[in-house]
């Protein structure tokens, strides 16, 4: 949290009324809200391409064909980049994700010239948190090398699964001895790192469910996301359904990563996320805990907070579309303030995946309104054994966690 500054008189005017200069000014005028201070700001970064469009996966993501265009669109970057600095002026940054897609395709030199590009034109907080996603398949020794040196401080590779036949149901371009490998290579390159898996995957057994989080709890990873596998709307899973675990099924398999995850020391501090002690992905929890964010890069989004608003924007999707608008000036495809009615709802959608939940503080701080504003939700929530709250917290019961879309939806009703 930072004392709220004022935007420097002598920033740069920018063209016309809706230069980012002018935007900025504009977001700075008298509001709804009454914000004390900022939150923390995180910076995303999104890499659009992938080898292989995934059947479960609903990001904005766009197969390669033959090479993309890395050069345009690290110009492309830095451009969109530069138009949102009078968005956040003064304003450190404490974590940074470069997510995609895979942005492990990424050249050595070109993942150097991006973050050359970002410490150029931000100022990093000293003990930033870099973290990128790698997909095993496009994992070389050499290339992660560099990548260390050039600033990446943990990775998040996505594993999925060990089993070779659940991977290839998966559309993954890897098998299960590639995902071994990959982890090794992480072990060896890096100190922090993170290791994606799902479960709950078509016609997977609880005995092979277990096998695939033994098999990543006994590599050690700092910290573990593991997802149950979801038929997202607008995927080809979703158009052709697999058979997949019944609901008593993925009941047991969550019951076993409960049980296998705690035995060995990590902590389940989020719906998906455990980390060993003192290693919690610090950019997702900004998230969580209803921080702010600038997306720069193809699809992107953005959540800005001023001292009357909150604001919230999306990039252009398609790379080429982005690629051109970013070159004009203009990557921003949708911007839009958060209305006092939404706040709450939005607010509580992210802080009550926190297993610990948060302080009642957290709320003003971070919406600019006062607990009031949510007071009948709580009641509700409370009264139906799905929330517990005192003085200083707020967080889901057991019952609030397993029924964790219910509860939230007590909220948008406010």
């Amino acid at each position: 949290m930072i004392p709220i500054k004022p935007i420097p008189a002598d920033i740069p005017a920018g063209q016309g009324a809706s230069g980012p200069a002018q935007a900025a000014l504009a977001f700075l005028k008298p509001g709804s809200l009454q914000l004390t201070a900022l939150p923390p700001l995180s910076l995303y970064v999104h890499f659009p391409w992938c080898v292989r469009k995934c059947p479960y996966c609903d990001f904005n993501s766009h197969e390669v064909k033959g090479s993309f265009p890395e050069e345009a669109y690290l110009d492309a970057l830095r451009s969109d980049l530069e138009q949102s600095l009078p968005l956040i002026w003064g304003r450190k940054i404490h974590t940074i994700f470069i997510g995609g897609g895979t942005p492990s395709l990424l050249s050595a030199a070109g993942l150097d010239r991006l973050l050359s590009d970002l410490r150029t034109l931000l100022p990093f907080d000293g003990d930033i948190e870099i973290t990128m996603e790698a997909n095993p398949g496009t994992f070389e020794a050499d290339k992660f090398r560099s990548y260390r040196d050039s600033g990446i401080s943990r990775l998040s590779i996505g594993i999925q699964s060990f089993n070779g036949q659940h991977l290839h149901a998966l559309g993954r371009i890897h098998d299960g001895d590639q995902a071994r490998k990959a982890v090794e290579i992480a072990q060896a390159n890096f100190d922090n790192f993170n290791l994606d898996l799902m479960y709950a995957l078509p016609q997977q057994t609880l005995a092979e469910a277990k096998s695939d989080i033994e098999t990543a709890i006994a590599f050690a990873p700092p910290h573990l996301s593991l997802y149950h596998l979801t038929l997202e709307p607008n995927t080809l899973f979703a158009k052709y359904p697999p058979p997949v675990p019944d609901d008593d099924a993925s009941a047991d398999m969550q019951d076993m990563i409960a049980e296998l995850t705690t035995a060995a020391g990590y902590v389940n501090y989020e719906v998906s996320a455990y980390a060993q002690p003192k290693r919690r992905a610090r950019h997702n929890l900004n998230y969580w805990q209803f921080g702010d964010y600038l997306g720069i890069g193809a699809g992107a989004h953005s959540k800005l907070s001023f001292p009357h608003r909150i604001v919230r924007q999306m990039r252009y999707k398609h790379p080429q579309f982005y690629l051109e608008h970013a070159k004009a000036g203009t990557p921003v495809q949708e911007e839009a303030e958060i209305g006092r009615d939404a706040l709450g709802f939005e607010f509580m959608l992210n802080a009550l995946r926190l297993t610990e939940g948060f302080s009642p503080n957290l709320f003003a701080e971070r919406t600019g309104m006062s607990l009031n504003q949510i007071e009948k939700s709580l009641n509700l929530a409370e009264q139906k054994g799905m929330l517990y709250r005192d003085h200083a917290l707020i967080r889901p019961t057991d019952l609030g966690r397993r029924f964790l879309n219910d509860l939230q939806e007590i909220f948008l009703s406010e």
